[in-house]
């Protein structure tokens, strides 16, 4: 998986409230989710991102609820990938079991700042910045979490399975 976008600089601790209030869970559609992707954190903010941009957080991205409305929330603003310092438990697991890649990448997060143009390879396990030129390397995704991804998600990962 390579990807190539722009980035969105969020900071530090924001909850599943912010990615997604509670009062647009009326749906599990992705693409309405998306059309009010981080609106607890600031009006309008999904009008920035382009398709194929990249989310760049701080610590302990995705803590609050365990809603899984919030990673098909950001799936459905167009961003494929996000880029953390890290993230809460369960959120880790919900973004992947929805199909939304994580990279966890400790203080080298700080190396990203908002408007960088980045390409990420995930196979070679790097991040090329190419507003800076600095390159930023992160520990691979588990091939089973990469699998999944790929299908995905973990519903259309077992239907697979269940089939075969």
């Amino acid at each position: 998986m390579k990807f190539k976008g722009k980035t969105h600089v969020v900071g530090d601790h924001i909850d599943t409230d912010a990615i997604i209030p509670a009062r647009f869970l009326i749906t599990a559609d992705t693409a309405e989710l998306g059309k009010n992707c981080f609106e607890g954190l600031e009006e309008g903010w999904v009008k920035r991102v382009t398709p194929g941009d990249i989310l760049v957080a701080g610590e302990n991205f995705g803590c609050g609820s365990s809603r899984e409305h919030a990673p098909l929330a950001i799936i459905g603003a167009g961003i494929p990938v996000v880029l953390a310092k890290s993230y809460a438990r369960i959120f880790y697991r919900n973004a992947f079991n929805m199909g939304l890649l994580l990279l966890e990448l400790g203080d080298d997060i700080e190396r990203i700042k908002e408007g960088n143009e980045l390409e990420i390879d995930v196979a070679a396990g790097t991040i090329k910045n190419l507003t800076s030129g600095e390159t930023i390397g992160f520990i691979p995704v588990a091939p089973f979490m990469m699998e999944m991804l790929s299908g995905g998600g973990l519903v259309e990962y077992v239907k697979r399975k269940v089939a075969q």
